[in-house]
């Protein structure tokens, strides 16, 4: 059964009900007996367990680490062993 969270605009109450989903909608709060029960917009707070649910299943995985790939030499630093733009030796 869910929780639903209330709270009165008259006098400031807030509670946790726990009811049925197909259960009517509280109205009249319990402490001040006005009709000024409303039920709050809360986030739902549930975890995902048993043997078909794993805390990494929808979280990114990281990427595989890729060694930086060396430049090509140029074909006449190639043929002749040297770089004549660099003015070094290969």
């Amino acid at each position: 059964m869910p929780i639903y969270a209330y709270t009165c605009s008259s006098c400031g109450l807030q509670k946790d009900v726990m009811q049925k989903m197909s259960d009517a909608t509280l109205t009249t709060c319990p402490e001040c007996g006005k009709e000024t029960f409303v039920k709050q917009l809360t986030a739902a707070g549930f975890q995902l367990k048993g043997s078909g649910y794993y805390a990494t299943d929808f979280k990114n995985s990281p990427q595989p680490k890729t060694e930086p790939k060396a430049e090509p030499a140029c074909a006449p630093c190639a043929s002749a062993g040297s770089c004549p733009m660099a003015g070094s030796n290969a």
